[in-house]
């Protein structure tokens, strides 16, 4: 269980696309409709200002992770700065927000290669993806890091191509229908035809998509140069948030009407393909299949980390601490991927399943409970350095201290305080709650336990 034998097998460029395989899944694909038919053009707002908050965490997580670089980072942050209660309850709920992440991915690809393979049905495709992402997580980091890397990257070069061919429709270039400009755009109802409050219900749903950025952090134990290699993941994630978000988004709502877009296909191929590209149906096909694996492969990796990481410091089972020969907590990862396949068999029985429902629900207020606290943690962290006088010592350190964390702690305090008023998004909050305080409650039992046993061996 020491730190010194994991393998630090991952290169800067494997860590650069690493944090996209959680960030562009197969939701990103096929919920983006959704978030359309919330608030219209003005998602366009929404994703600037989850952008803004994504950007103060991983910030805050960089002065972290560079200046102690362990796998299962920001767990070990919160035993460290906070507490190991709150650490215990942040760490069990962000592996639960993984284990049912994960499996969705599964079953979205399994779906997908059901529609080209229909005699093989979608729920051994599922198993056959969950066996395949298995065996990338438990070789070396670098084979895991490499092939997240050209997954990641056929995401990107697909957002690109629809990104070229948006702008070339906008402008009139190519297809029949001449130069668009802002008529779809700003056609159905103006920028904001649902209220600008619709701009705050739709960020909190889009920080969910955002969910898998921290991943840098849990990497860091395992990196070749982390100080090097994180500060220049963050700030790559930044503009690759810009760019893979901001940019094909603003490109789509100025081809395809708002009110037209669906969760029943992907809303990027139905915009290009009502200009005459219908090939590209297919070929979104491929990405979202693509999306769906690297997804359900960075969330593992993920999940194994954080499990890993709660077993070295008492907070799960001893034996899943273990580290095998490639340097890999293998047996972290094999627990977490039976948890995830258990809830596709529970998928498999009753696809309408309340418990399925309720697990994917605890992602939106897990992942939000995970970012703050790594916000937490590095303002703690500072202040203890502040008052010691060994700042100057950090080899990075977050600007415009205090400012920039505490709009990233406050600014998700504010969008859970929203989740309470909103029906819709009540639901994640409800379900998230108990799995950050049974952990936790279940921690401080078990400690009080062993401090009356170790008063009464004293007595």
């Amino acid at each position: 269980m020491n730190e010194s034998k994991m393998n630090r097998g991952l290169k800067n460029r494997h860590l650069q696309l690493i944090s996209l395989g959680g960030v562009i899944g197969s939701g990103y694909f096929l919920g983006t409709g959704y978030v359309l038919e919330k608030a219209g053009p003005a998602a366009i707002l929404a994703y600037l200002l989850g952008g803004v908050i994504v950007l103060c965490v991983m910030l805050c997580l960089a002065e972290l992770a560079v200046d102690k670089p362990v796998s299962g980072s920001f767990v070990t942050y919160a035993k460290e700065h906070i507490s190991s209660t709150w650490a215990c309850g942040v760490g069990w709920a962000y592996w639960t927000t993984w284990v049912a992440y994960v499996p969705s991915e599964m079953i979205a690809a399994g779906i997908i290669m059901n529609h080209f393979l229909p005699e093989v049905s979608q729920l051994w495709w599922a198993v056959f993806f969950g066996l395949l992402v298995t065996i990338l997580n438990l070789f070396h980091v670098d084979k895991f890091g490499e092939s997240e890397f050209w997954l990641s990257l056929i995401k990107i070069i697909a957002l690109g191509a629809f990104s070229i061919v948006a702008g070339l429709i906008c402008l009139g270039l190519i297809g029949d229908q001449g130069y668009i400009g802002t008529k779809v755009l700003l056609g159905g109802g103006g920028f904001a035809p649902n209220g600008y409050w619709s701009i705050v219900l739709t960020m909190v749903i889009i920080l969910v998509n955002f969910q898998g950025t921290e991943i840098i952090g849990l990497a860091a134990g395992e990196c070749e140069k982390p100080e090097k290699s994180i500060p220049i993941a963050v700030r790559n994630v930044t503009w690759r948030i810009i760019a893979l978000y901001i940019i094909p988004i603003s490109l789509l709502i100025s081809i395809l009407p708002w009110d037209q877009a669906s969760l029943e296909e992907s809303v990027f191929a139905a915009a290009v393909s009502q200009y005459g590209f219908t090939h590209f149906g297919a070929f979104f096909a491929f990405v979202i299949l693509t999306a769906a694996i690297s997804c359900s492969n960075s969330g593992l990796y993920g999940a194994a980390r954080a499990l890993h990481a709660l077993a070295r410091m008492d907070m799960a089972p001893h034996t899943l601490g273990h580290i095998n020969k490639n340097g890999m907590p293998s047996r972290s990862i094999l627990v977490s991927i039976c948890a995830c396949w258990a809830v596709i068999l529970l998928y498999s029985f009753n696809p309408d399943s309340a418990l399925y429902t309720y697990l994917l629900a605890v992602s939106g207020f897990t992942g939000a409970i995970a970012w703050i606290s790594i916000c937490w943690s590095q303002y703690r962290s500072r202040k203890q350095r502040i008052a010691a006088g060994t700042v100057g010592k950090l080899r990075y350190k977050t600007p415009f201290f205090p400012y920039v964390t505490l709009f990233g702690i406050w600014a998700q305090v504010f969008c859970l305080v929203v989740m309470v008023f909103d029906p819709d998004l009540r639901e994640s909050l409800y379900a998230g709650l108990p799995m950050l305080l049974i952990p936790m409650a279940c921690y401080r039992l078990r400690q009080r336990r062993r401090a009356a046993s170790a008063a009464r061996v004293f007595h």
